[in-house]
């Protein structure tokens, strides 16, 4: 029996959960999709699952990564653990038209091609709720706007570990000024050379110094943005 001989199976709901927040917090990706099947056949709506066992427990995990008690190796097998439980939740939150937290692509731009950086960050918020489009490394402007064409997005991260490939994200960002849809979009930029001067500097909203950091950011532009829509919403009814 897996996880220091737990039997899952055995913990009431509430035990259950914490023993998940347990084992995400290790990396232990058979317990958490264990986790996800039990839970699932008592009957738990897969929008639970997925907010109060993985994003909870993701949030811990996101916290310790801030305070420098977790470091990248450990939390990228946390996001992957995540991701197993995941991959089970998916086709059932589609079915089941559950709210995502809001929509993300992200890329590493034109002349980089670092990416753990921006797949952790991708990790992070997909753990925290989010959904994320990837578009992966040496990403040109056309690429972007492509790709916020398709996706729609809320959000848009660019990440660059290069001195050198920082100014490209001003290349983008005037490009979305240019088409007139800048406003469209929150611009998230991070990366080690970048700071938060940086990132005023191009136009972007927000500069995220690490993947826990990103996911609060975007959780807090997203809470103005539905705040922002609700309010118009009430000025058109009323």
């Amino acid at each position: 029996m897996a996880d220091d001989d737990i039997d899952l199976q055995a913990l009431n709901d509430e035990d259950l959960v914490a023993q998940m927040h347990d084992d995400l917090y290790d990396g232990l990706k058979d317990e958490i999709e264990e986790g996800v099947r039990i839970l699932l056949e008592r009957g738990w709506e897969s929008y639970d699952i997925l907010t109060k066992a993985l994003v909870e427990g993701m949030r811990i995990v996101g916290i310790d990564f801030r305070e420098g008690i977790l470091f990248v190796p450990e939390v990228l097998m946390s996001a992957n653990a995540m991701k197993g439980g995941m991959a089970i939740l998916r086709p059932l939150l589609a079915e089941s038209n559950a709210p995502p937290m809001g929509k993300m692509v992200i890329g590493t731009v034109k002349g980089d091609i670092h990416d753990i950086g921006k797949n952790l960050v991708a990790m992070m918020m997909e753990g925290a709720g989010f959904e994320v489009i990837d578009i992966g490394i040496n990403i040109p402007a056309e690429d972007y706007l492509a790709a916020l064409e398709e996706h729609q997005p809320d959000i848009l991260g660019m990440s660059a570990l290069l001195t050198t490939t920082m100014p490209y994200m001003k290349v983008v960002i005037d490009t979305l000024q240019e088409k007139g849809v800048r406003s469209d979009y929150v611009v998230l930029v991070g990366g080690a050379p970048l700071n938060e001067a940086f990132a005023e500097s191009v136009g972007a909203d927000a500069y995220c110094r690490d993947a826990a950091t990103t996911v609060e950011i975007a959780k807090e532009f997203m809470a103005r943005r539905q705040g922002s829509a609700e309010s118009r919403i009430r000025e058109k009814v009323g």
